[in-house]
């Protein structure tokens, strides 16, 4: 019974933890954003959270979740920007006039990314950043 109870009290620590992290650190550090992945029905699978940028991907941060890690990842030279809205029907539920709802595309996986103006701009500015493929760095040889 005593371990029962430890398990369950290192069960809920371990989940006060996860969403703590979540909720205070990645909130202060990244953009927020509503996510979902397409095909979804109309106003149906919308995720609120938060992304983080490193150099080649977006990491998606669901803030009600409890895992550590990220939730979906896309790499930064896979991304294509297929479409642009604004919110209709139900989304105004979770959603105002000032955002903006891009549609987007990574190899085989669609999503819907809804941000205000200042999280566009991020996310627009650096996909327009990257590199292109065919421009990767060399690295000097060596004389020997």
């Amino acid at each position: 019974m005593i371990v029962l109870i430890i398990l369950i009290v290192l069960l809920v620590a371990w989940l006060v933890a996860a969403f703590g992290y979540r909720f205070a650190v990645l909130r202060k550090e990244g953009t927020s954003a509503i996510v979902r992945a397409l095909p979804a029905a109309d106003g149906i699978g919308w995720r609120h959270g938060v992304i983080r940028y490193s150099e080649n991907t977006l990491w998606f941060y669901r803030l009600t979740s409890v895992r550590i890690g990220p939730d979906r990842h896309i790499q930064r030279q896979g991304i294509e920007v297929i479409g642009r809205r604004g919110p209709k029907d139900s989304e105004y539920d979770i959603m105002t006039d000032e955002i903006s709802i891009l549609e987007v595309r990574d190899g085989d996986r669609r999503y819907e990314f809804a941000f205000d103006l200042g999280a566009l701009t991020a996310f627009l500015s650096w996909v327009e950043s990257r590199p292109s493929v065919r421009s990767k760095r060399r690295r000097p040889r060596l004389e020997r």
